[in-house]
């Protein structure tokens, strides 16, 4: 092990320099500065190696992170780059929105006390600075293999499992029914979080590696699946899932009571040039509104902090537990908090007011109970608690469905489960149609983009996997 590791021991943990939240709410750009060189290095040299590492076990792709830190702390960023992008499709992705603090940066070892090794803020380092050395290259194949296969979705699953394919030596069609490739990175994470030149720069470079993109494709309308199936050696299934999750109470058919999914796209796709009639008519703008958003996932997170940039005049987030059983980052709550956003802890909504336009939120106060069969706290309201929250906007984020896919596809031979879920064997990743696999949140319900990533690279091992082994069985058969 190299001298300079385990410097923890001295020096505090750091992340890149955050610009002040009094700057930053005025605008989209990404909240944290890039890590200086000599910082950087400083920072990955902080790791203790430890011989089982709790940050990679954490991880959902499994990461070498100990490898590409002590990497970086000798300066050897091109072989930290290999090793990073080694197990990770997209790992200048992940450095920006995976939840560092419940996976890898949570486990850390030094974490207690010490604080952890700034694993997230290094690996967008790392890979920043491949990306302006010409370190990334295009999923281009030693040799093609004359095989192809067609993937449903150009979100996070089907990117991974297309990038896998491609240098495999497979030809390879990806089919998305909006007009940009990488689904929620493009029209779900806003700006700040994750700024969209990073996802079209790998557009392009899997582009110039020979995935072919058909965007504004439906199947099911514009083609089907027993088409894809006819032309191809197998399908991937990778879209995502869109359908808000709904809350019955009175009200919430009121104009200005609005899903998460239509507030963010409208704000990205403002942010990207496109023409949004819904945010010029001001019906998706919260600029000089009450803005309540409902829920505490990522997505609420999301929600308040892009309210809170189009000039509203106040964001308050209504969620029923308390902040220690919030499930989204609390590095995103406390990145709200400094930006303004009021949180009305343990509130449950109870119905919308207004006559002709949403006016305002009716809540509840909640006491945690007793745990359920999961172990989590049961929440229940405390009688004659009401309160109303004034609201111009009111924004549900309280997470995604999917839709009914056997009509969505049109191939009613498609399995679902009970949650409406694609239904695979999860040894090999296959549905119900021989030869077409799922995964990603399509299989899994709305999840992380790591997930996705992972479910991609293994579907993408699942389907060579088959592909081959029915060649096989083709020649032996003549």
């Amino acid at each position: 092990m190299a001298e300079r590791m385990l410097q923890f021991v001295r020096l505090q943990q750091q992340t890149p320099e955050k610009r002040p939240a009094t700057i930053r709410r005025e605008d989209f750009a990404e909240i944290y500065d890039r890590f200086d060189p000599s910082r950087a290095s400083e920072q990955a040299s902080r790791c203790s190696q430890c011989g089982v590492p709790f940050c990679q076990v954490h991880c959902p792709l499994n990461n070498n992170i100990p490898d590409w830190l002590k990497l970086t702390a000798e300066g050897r960023l091109e072989e930290a780059y290999e090793v990073a992008s080694a197990t990770n499709t997209f790992p200048e992705v992940c450095g920006r929105v995976c939840p560092q603090d419940r996976l890898c940066e949570g486990n850390c070892v030094i974490e207690k006390g010490f604080d952890s090794v700034t694993i997230g803020s290094v690996e967008r380092y790392i890979v920043d600075t491949a990306w302006e050395k010409g370190w990334v290259k295009p999923p281009t194949p030693s040799r093609e293999n004359g095989r192809s296969v067609a993937i449903i979705g150009a979100g996070p699953a089907g990117l991974a499992a297309a990038e896998r394919l491609r240098v495999r030596g497979f030809a390879v069609d990806v089919y998305d029914r909006y007009d940009r490739v990488g689904g929620l990175m493009i029209y779900g994470i806003p700006n700040f979080k994750l700024e969209k030149e990073v996802v079209l720069a790998r557009w392009k470079q899997f582009e110039a590696g020979g995935i072919r993109f058909h965007l504004g494709v439906e199947i099911g309308k514009d083609i089907t699946i027993e088409q894809l199936r006819a032309e191809h050696d197998a399908v991937f299934i990778a879209t995502g899932v869109y359908k808000a999750r709904d809350v019955e109470l009175p009200g919430a058919d009121l104009p200005g009571v609005v899903p998460a999914l239509d507030y963010l796209t409208a704000s990205n796709r403002k942010g990207l040039g496109d023409a949004v009639p819904e945010f010029d008519s001001g019906a998706l703008d919260a600029e000089g509104k009450h803005v309540v958003v409902i829920g505490g996932g990522d997505t609420a997170m999301d929600c308040v902090r892009t309210a809170v940039r189009q000039g509203a005049a106040s964001v308050t987030c209504l969620y029923r537990r308390d902040k220690a059983n919030m499930p989204g980052s609390m590095r995103e709550v406390k990145n709200a908090e400094e930006e303004g956003v009021t949180f009305a802890w343990l509130s449950a909504p109870d119905g919308f007011e207004g006559a002709g336009h949403v006016t305002g939120v009716r809540a509840v106060r909640m006491h945690l109970g007793l745990p359920d069969a999961t172990g989590r706290q049961q929440v229940e309201p405390i009688p004659g608690s009401e309160f109303t929250v004034k609201a111009d906007l009111a924004i549900k984020a309280l997470g995604f469905d999917p839709e009914d896919l056997p009509s969505l596809f049109g191939e009613p031979g498609l399995g679902v489960t009970r949650w409406g879920t694609v239904k695979v064997d999860h040894r090999t990743m296959m549905t119900s149609l021989p030869g077409v696999f799922a995964g990603g949140d399509i299989v899994r319900g709305a999840s992380l983009v790591v997930w996705g990533i992972r479910d991609g690279r293994d579907a993408a091992e699942r389907i060579e996997q088959y592909v081959m082994d029915q060649a096989r069985v083709a020649v032996a058969a003549e």
